[in-house]
């Protein structure tokens, strides 16, 4: 098995948006992350969202551990923070997908950004993009599947599941930076 990325090749990529009644300098992306409960994590995708953690790698690097489904996948993702700021984050996973034909991998980039608009609103970008490994590539070809409808699957579920957590991370961020503000801590 090899976990080489084929980053020239893109099994499906996400971009929705969504309006935030929040101040802009109360958000902090990166510190929801890091204090994300599981549950607040699982009402923000029902029935898809399983588990979620914060830890740090070997070398100290912050990471997002999220369980979820994509589709007919379970993904465990294990997301390195490249960039990790109050208004945008980048995370990268190398992500164990386990289907109904076994395991294999993708890489994963999910980027979360918040821009100020007027009226002191916000609006959130939730992106996802994945690209197939080696393995994923043997994997698929092993099924008999191309990788042409591979992607337009995952294309369909990635889409699918990103217009489902957006508005929810959205409300998510809103509801920790208004908790911040009146010095709460709960998510609910």
């Amino acid at each position: 098995m090899t976990a080489t990325v084929r980053s020239d090749l893109v099994l499906s990529h996400a971009v929705v948006t969504a309006d935030v009644d929040a101040p802009f300098d109360d958000i902090d992306i990166e510190q929801w992350l890091k204090t994300l409960p599981t549950h607040e994590y699982q009402r923000c995708a029902p029935g898809d969202h399983k588990a979620a953690g914060y830890t740090v790698d070997d070398d100290g690097t912050p990471m997002s551990i999220n369980v979820e489904m994509i589709g007919s996948g379970l993904v465990v993702q294990q997301y390195r923070y490249e960039v990790a700021q109050a208004h945008y984050c980048k995370m990268v996973s190398l992500s164990d997908i386990l289907t109904p034909a076994g395991w294999t991998t993708t890489q994963v980039i999910w980027e979360l950004r918040m821009e100020r608009l007027e009226n002191g609103r916000c609006r959130y970008t939730n992106t996802v993009t994945s690209h197939p490994t080696e393995d994923f590539l043997s994997f698929i070809a092993a099924q008999g599947q191309s990788f042409t409808d591979a992607a337009a699957a995952r294309q369909e579920a990635s889409g699918a599941h990103c217009r489902v957590e957006t508005p929810r991370y959205a409300d998510s961020i809103a509801r920790w930076a208004t908790s911040r503000r009146c010095g709460s801590v709960g998510l609910r």
